[in-house]
């Protein structure tokens, strides 16, 4: 389980490629590779990873062809940086939302809204994800616990401050780039179970 909280973005440093599987070598700062050891949990631009191989200033994780096929991991190239959380610890403070690490779709960038004063994202999702996406509600983007601002159609409006730009990944993406989404568990759950009990009803 994850925080939706960055903790670092770090460099992608050599990618295998092998059929149905990518091997990423990602740069860690001595503070995240500290206690990490090979078959622990992290968060790649939100996608849960297992650790495979450890170096004094890396990490190696494998990415197997579906999580290729459904997260933006496929497109990353040496240089690129991903967003990096480690997994959460007992008695950790909670500052976002509880992410799982398992992304259910992308999002494209299709707006960005720049100025001294604001920094603007407009993303849109297939309409089929759109029930659980709500004003104000949590989203996790990259593996960032965010907060959904307008939505209009298929798209929604991120509303980005200074610190989560220094932090994260996300002032890399450019207008048709993806980006990883993963729903809030807790909304899901709701929408899924009304749903439900308005079928049962309707068949009643």
């Amino acid at each position: 389980m994850f925080t939706g909280i960055v903790q670092a973005k770090c460099e992608i440093l050599a990618i295998e490629k092998k059929p149905g599987l990518n091997t990423l070598e990602v740069a860690l700062p001595p503070a995240l590779r500290e206690g990490l050891e090979i078959g622990a949990s992290v968060a790649n631009n939100g996608v849960c990873l297992t650790v495979t191989q450890l170096a004094d200033d890396r990490a190696f994780f494998d990415v197997m062809e579906e999580t290729l096929a459904v997260t933006n991991l496929v497109g990353l190239r040496v240089g690129d940086k991903v967003n990096i959380e480690r997994s959460l610890k007992f008695g950790t403070e909670l500052g976002g939302h509880i992410l799982s690490g398992h992304v259910h779709t992308q999002a494209q960038l299709v707006h960005l809204d720049i100025s001294d004063s604001h920094y603007n994202m407009q993303l849109e999702v297939a309409e089929e994800w759109l029930k659980y996406i709500f004003y104000k509600g949590f989203i996790g983007i990259n593996g960032c616990s965010l907060t959904v601002g307008e939505v209009k159609g298929n798209r929604f409006m991120l509303h980005l401050i200074p610190e989560t730009l220094r932090l994260t990944n996300l002032e890399d993406y450019r207008e048709g780039d993806w980006l990883n989404i993963e729903i809030d568990s807790q909304t899901q759950t709701i929408v899924d179970t009304v749903e439900r009990v308005l079928a049962q009803r309707h068949l009643a």
